[in-house]
């Protein structure tokens, strides 16, 4: 199967490795690392994305990794809109976390405007921090935990 998933992946962290997981398991991976331009556009004004190309050398450092253990192919293209390239007609299944769920039903409904077939919304739960909230890119830039969830020396008495 063909599977899509899109995010702007700044910094990775061990819910992003899920999804990338829950991918590789259904097949050959095709990510859209969301462009400068949109990162701008969708993000909130309390953090920095890094540029395109960093952010795009760690993604493919770590997919490269995950793609090996199951013997799977990925590519990484440059998402310039929300909906991006899951309304090409070459994909099967699309990979969202709980949040990005309506936006999975969104391109089905562009999809079938299309006359395409709908996508599989395969939704991975959420991986949650030791202080049992989500791990999330915002929070690892903001000093509260690492990309695995541990709680950073200053947030735990440490």
């Amino acid at each position: 199967m063909n599977v899509a998933l899109g995010g702007t992946f700044d910094p990775i962290h061990d819910g992003h490795r899920k999804l990338f997981e829950r991918a590789f398991e259904l097949g050959d991976v095709t990510v859209g690392l969301t462009s400068d331009e949109l990162a701008a556009q969708t993000r909130s004004v309390d953090r920095e994305v890094r540029p395109f190309e960093e952010r795009e050398r760690d993604l493919d450092a770590e997919l490269d990794a995950i793609a090996d253990d199951y013997d799977s192919e990925f590519e990484i293209r440059n998402l310039e809109a929300p909906t991006g390239i899951a309304t090409e007609p070459e994909f099967d299944v699309l990979v969202v976390s709980p949040e990005t769920k309506a936006t999975g039903e969104r391109i089905n409904d562009i999809r079938a405007e299309r006359g395409l077939d709908p996508l599989d919304i395969e939704v991975v739960d959420h991986v949650r921090a030791e202080d049992g909230d989500i791990i999330s890119s915002t929070r690892i830039v903001q000093g509260k935990i690492d990309e695995h969830g541990n709680l950073t020396p200053e947030r735990d008495g440490r």
